[in-house]
């Protein structure tokens, strides 16, 4: 059914579109579903919808590349439709949550139902999916090779390529016990195969982060870059250990993918005072950091912002650079032309506690509030 015609104004607002170089205070069109124009003083007609926004930010829709909303088909899950009420949230890239095996049901009851709530998702290479996560009961899914069947995550992949964005694997002594680097090298080969980029999770060795950063191609994504010890990517004395700068230069995709124990502000200091920047800042949100210490995406930029990242960097890391990560540029852009999203929030001068994942808290007078969603050119709610 053809949508009727739709015509919105975003007045007065701070638009920060990096992928255009724009950071001013003006006006954002959508038409049917697009974005129409950027301009000073847009004017429309008697049936176009103006929302008066002065004293906001508005950006291109907002992208989370690591998240996991498998809402209750998995432990691990959280709602994404919800979320992106609360943080503005346009995409929400899921990391693997689910596998071969689960893959369909994700997309049926969960993938499909939340549109226009974008979820795209990265395919576990374990048949399972993250089948147990919880407080109470965690195992690791590349525990067992018994659950690593190539072929199967070969199969579901291609028949699903108009969803998914890339394969994910996690290797560490939680995620892959005693397994070592034989899944990454498994979920490697599958992506070569597809030409899509891999995601890989490293936490506590084995394997150690050399294992991993060496394997890592030109597109390839590193989340949790800025863990704290083990395999963290900086040095006791500072500045940032040689492999990781090797594995920027080849063209690797740094993420910070927060969640509940891979994100360290002693780390991420360390990091960003030798000059070495996330490429996308991600809130790795699930059953066990949403509430706290992640919490969302608006709330891991917060962090960054306060650390010392200006804010058109900020949003860049989760708009522009999003992505390209996934290789979909007609998202985290206002292009005349392109897809009618837009995210739009407030900077706050309040007093905020912002904490990492070793217990180390910042005090701040900033946060981001969420405002409003533009999803198909409409306010959505």
């Amino acid at each position: 059914m053809t949508q009727a015609h739709h015509d919105l104004i975003l007045r007065g607002a701070r638009v920060i579109d990096p992928s255009q170089d724009i950071d001013r205070v003006t006006d954002v069109r959508f038409t049917d579903g697009k974005v129409a124009a950027i301009g000073d003083a847009l004017s429309g007609d008697a049936n176009t919808e103006v929302r008066e926004l002065k004293g906001k930010i508005v950006t291109p829709g907002l992208i989370d590349l690591h998240t996991h909303v498998y809402w209750g088909g998995t432990s691990i899950g959280v709602d994404a439709v919800q979320l992106a009420r609360t943080s503005a949230t346009a995409t929400f890239v899921d990391a693997g949550t689910a596998g071969p095996a689960n893959f369909p049901g994700f997309r049926k009851h969960v993938i499909e139902p939340a549109m226009p709530v974008r979820i795209l998702p990265l395919i576990n290479l374990s048949f399972a999916g993250i089948f147990a996560f919880s407080g109470t009961v965690m195992v690791g899914e590349c525990e067992d090779l018994r659950l690593l069947d190539m072929r199967q995550c070969l199969r579901v992949a291609r028949e699903n390529l108009d969803l998914i964005v890339g394969i994910k694997v996690r290797v560490g002594r939680g995620a892959s016990g005693n397994s070592g680097i034989a899944p990454m090298d498994m979920a490697l080969e599958v992506a070569e195969e597809l030409g899509l980029p891999l995601m890989a999770h490293l936490d506590h060795p084995p394997p150690s982060r050399m294992d991993v950063m060496s394997r890592l191609r030109k597109g390839d994504i590193l989340t949790h870059c800025f863990r704290p010890f083990p395999n963290a990517p900086s040095m006791p004395g500072g500045g940032v250990r040689p492999e990781v700068l090797a594995a920027r230069e080849r063209g690797v995709i740094f993420d910070i993918g927060h969640g509940g124990g891979s994100c360290g502000f002693a780390t991420s200091r360390a990091m960003l005072e030798a000059g070495f920047k996330p490429d996308v800042i991600s809130s790795d949100v699930h059953i066990l950091s949403i509430d706290g210490p992640a919490f969302d995406l608006l709330h891991t930029l917060a962090k960054f912002h306060v650390l010392g990242m200006s804010l058109p960097e900020v949003v860049a890391s989760a708009t522009v650079n999003a992505a390209r990560a996934i290789r979909r540029p007609e998202l985290g852009t206002l292009k005349p032309g392109a897809l009618g999203e837009a995210s739009i929030f407030e900077v706050l001068d309040q007093p905020t506690e912002y904490r990492d994942v070793i217990g180390e808290v910042m005090q701040s007078n900033i946060a981001f509030k969420a405002h409003g969603l533009v999803l198909d050119g409409r306010w959505w709610t």
